[in-house]
């Protein structure tokens, strides 16, 4: 390990399949050491994971630190958004999480959209339009579906906010996070006691909101290699940390390819989309990230890749093939029942040419959002920040490049969720905007890859498709 030139801190991303462990120079942004270390998804009718394991994770990536861990000064675990916690008096799981990738609430999410006024009166009051992915249609389904864990519940939580608190000892959340439940609602930053009130959750059973800046706690004595006192940040979800990470100003796109794909940039306007397309969240600072998410990206371009038995990297140009590739669902558009689609498979389709058009069909629900998450004033010529699994990826960069006619730039900083989280905490120490932290450790640095003419062709093909196939699409969304 160098020697430090500032106090070291330690950021956590825990994220759908593992947890990241970066400990980092304040004053640098040098990563001094890391660890990593796996969980695991159910695989069935929907999408479950043991929090103890998440908690596994974090301890076993944290001891591959070594003595870096030790030295920190202060800690902040940034995780996946959206995920169902629900904790009995002992403060263990009632059950395992429904994660953000569960479709099995999407009736329930109907529902309360229906009877609580409908998509306006939601975005105005909430800042979003609650789909399957949000952790109040999560708490509708398990209410309904299994009523004994809902009463067994002692207290409910965010999948970061349950490493927080395992941490501390105290019940703690941020805004960030919040914003994605459904019952935060962003026109007075906090609980809505009437949501709250409709689908049966009583107030106390949720953790404080932390202000930006503000100390969660410390870390309690539990054998963890942190010294005593360490400060633990309030934390935030995975997509405000990486805007943290990155060091974002507002109206910077940022289009992030990982299991989901999301379109988000900053801004100081707080976002209401009726149509539910645009998330209106909160980013982790006190300004606002409006969002656009879809389920299907890196993880479902390599499931066809591997159906293909093909690299992923082995595309071909050409041919009139259209694939969408919802096999998760899809949340963007909002079609969380329907399945994978190819249109147009003809006898000289090659291989090469139906995985590339899974990118297409991938990149192309992501665009289509890009316009409604950035502000009328914002600079639509600017380059795209890619970022995530995917954003280093030729074919990834090409098809974007290609579908968005706009340059590229790919920061060289890995792992921005936990760079975000990181610099979260280096703000406790300095008293400065973690985003501030971010720039000064110069995170979102990176080659720029010129713009190519937009390929409207293949974008009008691949709308064409979605709208023909909307009959086929939307049954199963109702059904499900």
């Amino acid at each position: 390990m160098s020697a430090a030139e500032g106090p070291l801190v330690v950021g956590v991303d825990s994220s759908t399949q593992s947890t990241k462990v970066l400990v980092v120079d304040a004053a640098t942004g040098e990563v001094v050491a890391s660890g990593q270390a796996p969980h695991t998804v159910s695989a069935g009718a929907g999408r479950e994971s043991d929090p103890r394991q998440w908690w596994d994770a974090l301890c076993t990536a944290l001891d591959q630190c070594g003595e870096a861990a030790h030295e920190a000064a202060a800690v902040s675990v940034a995780g996946q958004q959206h995920g169902l916690v629900v904790l009995d008096a002992d403060g263990d799981p009632v059950r395992p999480a429904l994660l953000w990738n569960d479709v099995r609430s999407a009736p329930q999410a109907s529902r309360l959209v229906r009877d609580l006024g409908g998509p306006a009166v939601w975005a105005e009051r909430t800042g979003s339009v609650p789909g399957a992915s949000f952790t109040i249609a999560k708490w509708a389904w398990l209410a309904e579906n299994e009523p004994e864990a809902a009463r067994s519940a002692a207290a409910v939580r965010l999948p970061h906010d349950y490493l927080t608190e395992r941490l501390t000892g105290v019940a703690a959340t941020d805004r960030g996070d919040a914003s994605g439940t459904g019952w935060w609602t962003s026109a007075t930053e906090a609980y809505d006691e009437e949501v709250l009130a409709r689908v049966g959750l009583e107030p106390k059973l949720l953790p404080r909101v932390v202000r930006p800046g503000e100390v969660a706690g410390t870390v309690r004595d539990h054998g963890l290699p942190f010294s005593k006192g360490t400060l633990v940040a309030s934390g935030t979800g995975d997509n405000a940390a990486a805007a943290l990470g990155l060091g974002l100003r507002p109206g910077t796109p940022v289009l992030s390819l990982g299991t989901s794909g999301t379109v988000y940039a900053v801004s100081e306007h707080r976002p209401a989309d009726p149509t539910g397309t645009v998330a209106g969240f909160a980013d982790a600072r006190g300004d606002w990230l409006p969002l656009a998410c879809t389920l299907n990206c890196t993880l479902a371009v390599d499931r066809v890749a591997a159906l293909l038995g093909r690299d992923r990297e082995a595309v071909e140009p050409g041919g009139a093939v259209t694939l969408l590739p919802y096999l998760d669902g899809e949340r963007t558009p909002n079609l969380p029942g329907a399945s994978g689609l190819v249109h147009g498979w003809r006898h000289d389709t090659t291989a090469g040419q139906l995985l590339q058009a899974a990118y297409d069909g991938a990149v192309h629900a992501l665009l289509g959002a890009l316009d409604r998450v950035l502000d009328q004033d914002a600079d639509r010529t600017a380059p795209l920040l890619l970022i995530g699994g995917g954003a280093r990826g030729a074919a990834w960069q090409q098809t974007v490049r290609r579908l968005s006619g706009r340059p590229v730039q790919v920061p060289q900083a890995r792992e921005l969720v936990a760079l975000g989280a990181a610099a979260q905490a280096a703000g406790l120490l300095t008293g400065e905007d973690p985003a501030a932290v971010a720039r000064r450790w110069r995170t979102a640095e990176g080659p720029v890859l010129d713009a190519v003419p937009r390929d409207e062709e293949t974008l009008a093909r691949i709308s064409g498709v979605l709208s023909d196939a909307a009959p086929l699409l939307a049954p199963a969304s109702r059904d499900r």
